[in-house]
């Protein structure tokens, strides 16, 4: 297999395909839903047809679904939409009731509102609590305000420089809180300190459903020497997830196909993984589970690379900072394990043997990687860009619109068919099939950066040495406190 033996044209009949399926299930692919399960009957469909035995793995995972827009009515007059967001694992339901604050004032700040059962002394059971965000998580705050009787929950936001916009939080699973629970701006919560009825309406689905990864490896080269290829299937219940991230499951698709019946020097293992939208879920229960229950095989994946928004309309051809030459802590980025380096070189190298300019993109842990990274598996891959913004430079090195996102659809209903660059996804498919042919027939130059790092560093005692990870997903996930 080359990179001139993954057919564009193929990458292209997969999106159609992924978005004829989110046409026939109401419009997306998310976790735990329907277009999700065709989306892995498909994939799974062709790995059999190119002549693989794929498996799948099920998980459980807390699904979380907003039917319709949270509403809050005070005095017959409704809230702003721009002030209100139902927090995530909600309870559903109409309320009409007397808002009581508990614990807060109209003056800026934090504050221990709702963090303690004895805060809720004197609160009336049946009225909405309206409490200011602060100390605790806010699973805790709407846990207690339900023990003490509230019908529904508001938390609004501290008033604090960069804190007095819409709260936009999560409960963190589903199950413990039963009411509405709704984040406002510190504006809209503190208007509602006088007291009077509200009227509070949220529409979710809060449980917990099961979902799949699917797994295949070529298995015809060493397993002690497993190069690991990921790229998440789901999309968000929003629209289709074309972009994000049929792109790089279709990209890792063609290449898997491509590389059938290839004899290689090392076991080259796909992944399409579900519920990343939810906080990695399916990579991080795949690597748990290694963990747990066969630590040797964990310890045989000399590498993982992930694909995960490889066609992006704006796009910038950005490889992730192995080297920690461009980010650091204070650019959200974490430490890389040893051989990352030398994944980020090959990519740079493949776009220079071919005329493109290439840059790079943080070491953040917010995609499928981080799971891996966290156990020291030296990782990389693509991407082409989110919901940052295109500089000027970048602009000029990479072409499109300088001073607008990369993808203007990003967690969209219209990351669609024609949310995708065309070239830009051939770009970058090329590329990841030469990254990974060359590491699944020699892992040489990760094992070499290994050695020399770990000479660098023989001196240091180990307790010294930083070995944490930021937090998975981190600019998609929610405030939880």
């Amino acid at each position: 297999m080359s990179a001139a033996a993954v057919p564009p044209e193929q990458v292209l009949e997969h999106l159609e395909v992924f978005q004829a399926i989110a046409n026939a299930n109401s419009g997306n692919r998310a976790s735990g839903t329907s277009g999700y399960r065709a989306s892995v009957d498909y994939v799974l469909g062709r790995l059999r047809a190119a002549g693989y035995a794929p498996r799948v793995q099920d998980f459980s995972f807390p699904f979380f679904l907003e039917l319709s827009p949270a509403t809050v009515s005070a005095g017959g007059t409704q809230l702003p939409a721009e002030d209100v967001a139902v927090m995530s694992y909600s309870g559903s339901g109409t309320v009409t009731a007397p808002v009581q604050a508990v614990g807060m004032t109209g003056e800026p700040g934090a504050g221990t509102s709702g963090c303690k059962a004895e805060d809720f002394d004197g609160f009336r059971a049946g009225n909405v609590a309206l409490l200011r965000r602060g100390t605790c998580a806010f699973a805790v705050k709407a846990a207690n305000a339900q023990a003490a009787g509230a019908s529904a929950v508001l938390i609004v936001n501290t008033g604090l420089p960069g804190q007095e916009g819409v709260l936009d939080g999560t409960l963190g699973g589903p199950g413990a809180v039963t009411i509405p629970v709704v984040g406002l701006s510190y504006a809209a919560g503190t208007a509602l300190l006088g007291g009077g009825e509200v009227t509070v309406t949220t529409e979710t689905v809060s449980e917990s459903r099961e979902t799949t990864n699917v797994l295949v490896e070529t298995g015809t080269g060493d397993p002690e020497r497993t190069v690991m290829v990921g790229a998440h299937l789901d999309s968000v219940p929003e629209g289709p997830g074309i972009n994000d991230n049929a792109s790089g499951s279709a990209g890792i698709l063609a290449i898997a196909e491509a590389l059938a019946g290839t004899q290689t020097e090392n076991n080259v293992r796909f992944a399409w993984w579900g519920a990343e939208e939810l906080g990695l879920r399916g990579s991080q229960h795949y690597v748990d589970d290694l963990k747990a229950n066969d630590p040797a095989a964990l310890e045989a994946i000399a590498l993982y690379l992930n694909f995960d928004m490889i066609a992006s309309p704006n796009h910038g051809r950005f490889v992730y900072d192995g080297d920690a030459s461009a980010f650091g802590p204070e650019d959200g980025s974490v430490p890389a394990p040893a051989g990352s380096a030398a994944i980020e070189a090959a990519f740079h190298e493949h776009f220079g043997s071919v005329g493109l300019a290439s840059g790079e993109t943080e070491f953040s842990g917010r995609s499928d990687y981080g799971p891996f990274i966290a156990e020291g598996v030296p990782a990389g891959g693509l991407f082409t860009g989110a919901e940052g913004i295109k500089t000027v430079e970048q602009a000029a090195l990479f072409g499109g619109r300088a001073g607008v996102g990369y993808d203007f659809c990003y967690h969209g209903s219209c990351d669609d068919l024609s949310n995708v660059d065309v070239r830009a996804l051939d770009e970058m498919t090329d590329a990841a099939s030469a990254v990974v042919l060359r590491f699944a027939n020699s892992t040489l130059d990760l094992e070499e950066e290994g050695r020399q790092l770990r000479s660098v560093m023989a001196p240091v005692p180990a307790a010294t040495v930083d070995q944490g990870h930021g937090p998975s997903n981190a600019a998609e996930e929610k405030q939880v406190s």
